[in-house]
């Protein structure tokens, strides 16, 4: 136990005693950067991990050189080790025998009161006893352990499975509730308001862990605001943190040295928050790997689909043995009104806690106040960049900017509030760090003449008021929309969640809107982001799991994609791209009558048929697993999942047959018939069989799902559902000539 606690004080060691030594030796730090070496499964029980790593740097560096260059190792549950290399010492490692994979230590980016109630999902829902022993590990910034939502009233031990550790105990306290908290910073540098140990210092930790398995709390708000009770998807589950993100972001080699902590201590779903601004091949992405080695060891990981939406093809979390999650409204919004000095009132969009008492105040245009200071223009000022302002100018006044900014450009000006023109969605709302409403371009323009007619402009901006927004659930324009950058033939997302303007619990150490300047410290706060939806359904999946805990990672996974509630492609324009098979559905999702089973083999298969040969799928296996004439010609759309997706890009003419295996986990005799919807009159979806009849529980049965004819447009998209009269499990198809 005390060598796993001292795992992230060794780390550090190493990087000082690294840096002095690159200074001895006469090798820049520049020169250098810092590379996770990817070796796959674990090496057989009675090889030496750190010798392993110490003898393949050794190959390339030399002996006194590789003697202190490893950073970090991985050992407890697959292989690998974080060093400092130049480029040509990468390159050389990367063809060594033994290295999967070698890629630069990137920095990965973070992608509820009223949430679980829109889904149905009461407080009064059935409950399996087991949910206490449902452990679900959160990687992400932490967590404030004081919070409300971690009290462990009415909890017993934690399950006799846990083998985690509560690391720095003299900073972060564990409970029943809170079962094991580490952090890890494989660089050793840590900002100004990091906290050193599993602490939340940002927020974001705290509001995910809180949504997925927080305890009830009631007269949750803020300010006011989203008020009512706060409660996780599973109240009664275990929490495991993982701190991997700090003030610089999120760090490969820490997300791995998390992943291989997690397995190795026995959580049962994983939950990530956290994701790339670009996609990478499935075993140079640092959670594509942990992922799929959590898959072996029978754990579900979720993932946040990421925040670069609405433009196609921005997913960076898609492998298929995860669960990707986009983010969807709820029937909650906020507006902010603003009233001008002739009476005129603007609604905008913010989630604004101050109150100016109606009190009015002068108005001015950004580009109007350039700060002479420093020499800004105009150009500057009107979108108000920090120090582009005039504080002499604008000093008690209201400005007007020409962007979406964090409003603290106006704040340090000695603004008492600002107005936010632009042409940005205004499907969420934002927290600013002074009274502020984001406003389009069009009431924007309004006000701009309002004020450039008068020499007394004044306005005043109201507390945000909430209205009930009976269009909900549609996607979210910032959710990251697929098809999947590197394997077309596998939807992604799979599903969407709950993610816009989330009630959950907060670290007291970070404000509301997380700027400087803003004093406001608070025990819940509203935030919306993938990062929101993806708790939501990690959630149902440790709900899942209370009820079959026998169940495999992909059949938590096709329970939760067959029963999602379908979606409206009429509000969503990017259909399945957009939102997978539609919204979380969490109480269908225990009883799906069907599921779509997947294990090591299969995803094997379909590495096979991804490209990967037999030599490195036996790096990163550690066993005999074989890449036959069969397997490399799998077709990857043969994979046992759950949706259906044809990427034909050469040509108009489609033809494409789909293998698939159900499980029956309903009724033992029950008999499913096949219902296709495909709203287009020049192809054809038939199901052979389209019956199938089950004699028992666990009885497999296979069939086929045959799309033929021509492409009308460049996306077509519909379903079909096997229905016993009881269950329906829904799988979507999409045909589409385009990933752009």
């Amino acid at each position: 136990m005390d060598g796993q606690r001292f795992s992230l004080l060794h780390c550090l060691l190493i990087h000082g005693f690294l840096s002095a030594l690159l200074l001895t030796i006469g090798v820049s730090q520049s020169d250098k950067r810092s590379y996770v070496i990817y070796m796959g499964n674990p090496p057989k029980v009675g090889t030496a991990t750190a010798s392993l790593h110490n003898s393949t740097l050794q190959d390339v560096l030399g002996s006194e050189s590789a003697t202190k260059s490893v950073l970090c190792s991985y050992k407890r549950s697959f292989n690998g080790f974080v060093a400092e290399l130049t480029e040509e010492e990468a390159r050389k490692m990367a063809g060594m025998n033994g290295v999967v994979s070698v890629f630069p230590n990137e920095k990965k980016i973070l992608h509820t009161t009223r949430s679980w109630d829109f889904m149905g999902f009461s407080q009064q829902v059935r409950r399996a006893t087991s949910e206490s022993d449902v452990i679900i590990g959160v990687l992400d910034t932490g967590i404030w352990p004081e919070s409300q939502s971690f009290n462990d009233e009415g909890l017993s031990p934690p399950p006799d499975k846990w083998k985690g550790i509560c690391q720095d105990a003299n900073n972060i306290t564990c409970n029943n509730k809170i079962i094991g908290a580490r952090y890890y910073k494989s660089d050793g540098l840590f900002g100004s308001n990091d906290i050193i140990s599993p602490r939340d210092s940002e927020g974001h930790g705290t509001h995910t862990a809180s949504t997925a398995a927080g305890r009830l709390v009631n007269q949750a708000n803020l300010f006011g605001l989203g008020a009512g009770t706060a409660r996780g998807g599973v109240p009664s589950a275990r929490i495991a943190v993982y701190k991997i993100c700090w003030s610089d972001g999120c760090s490969d080699a820490d997300i791995l040295a998390a992943f291989d902590d997690a397995i190795a201590d026995g959580v049962d779903i994983i939950s990530l928050s956290v994701g790339s601004t670009t996609p990478t091949d499935y075993f140079r992405d640092s959670i594509a790997i942990g992922a799929f080695h959590a898959m072996r060891n029978g754990i579900l990981t979720v993932t946040s689909a990421g925040n670069q939406g609405p433009r196609r093809a921005t997913i960076t979390n898609f492998s298929p043995w995860t669960l990707s999650v986009a983010a969807s409204t709820i029937d909650r919004k906020f507006f902010t009104g603003v009233k001008l000095g002739n009476d005129v009132v603007y609604e905008g969009v913010s989630i604004n806690t101050f109150d100016l008492k109606n009190e009015t105040y002068p108005m001015i245009y950004g580009g109007d106040a350039p700060n002479p200071i420093g020499n800004y223009t105009s150009s500057s000022s009107r979108i108000c960049l920090e120090n582009s302002l005039d504080p002499n100018l604008v000093k008690g006044k209201i400005v007007l900017c020409d962007r979406l900014v964090s409003g603290e450009g106006p704040l340090i000006a000695g603004a008492v509030g600002a107005l936010l023109r632009d042409n940005s969605p205004k499907d969420v709302a934002f927290s600013f760090v002074l009274p502020a409403s984001l406003l389009d371009l069009v009431d924007g323009s309004k006000i701009f003449v309002y004020i450039n007619s008068t020499s007394n402009a004044t306005a005043t901006i109201f507390k945000s008021n909430e209205v009930n927004d009976t269009r909900a659930p549609y996607v979210a324009s910032f959710s990251s929309r697929g098809p999947n950058p590197i394997t077309p033939e596998i939807l992604k997302p799979d599903l969407s969640a709950p993610g816009v303007d989330i009630v959950a619990a907060w670290s007291l150490a970070s404000p509301v809107s997380q700027n400087r300047g803003d004093n406001r410290w608070v025990p819940f706060n509203i935030i919306s982001g993938t990062s929101m939806s993806c708790p939501h359904v990690s959630a149902a999946a440790a709900y899942i799991k209370s009820f079959h805990p026998t169940w495999s990672p992909s059949a938590i996974k096709s329970s939760l994609i067959t029963t999602a509630s379908p979606m409206s492609s009429g509000m969503n324009s990017d259909a399945e791209f957009a939102y997978g098979s539609g919204h979380l559905n969490p109480i269908k999702a225990i009883n799906p009558g069907l599921i779509y089973d997947s294990n090591e083999v299969d995803y094997i298969n379909f590495l096979c048929g991804q490209g990967y040969d037999t030599r490195f799928l036996r790096q990163v296996t550690g066993d005999n697993a074989t890449c036959s004439a069969a397997t490399n010609g799998t077709v990857l759309s043969d994979l046992n999942y759950p949706s259906f997706s044809v990427f034909t890009s050469s040509s108009t003419i489609v033809r494409r047959v789909f293998n698939r295996t159900v499980t029956n986990v309903g009724s033992p005799m029950a008999t499913y018939r096949a219902r296709v919807s495909f709203p287009t009159r020049t192809a054809r979806v038939r199901v052979n069989p389209n019956v199938l009849s089950f004699t028992s529980v666990g009885q497999k049965l296979s069939f086929q799902v045959i799309i033929e004819g021509t492409m009308d447009a460049s996306m077509v998209s519909g379903s079909f559902v096997w229905d016993d009269g009881v269950h329906k499990a829904r799988s979507p198809i999409v045909v589409f000539a385009s990933i752009s």
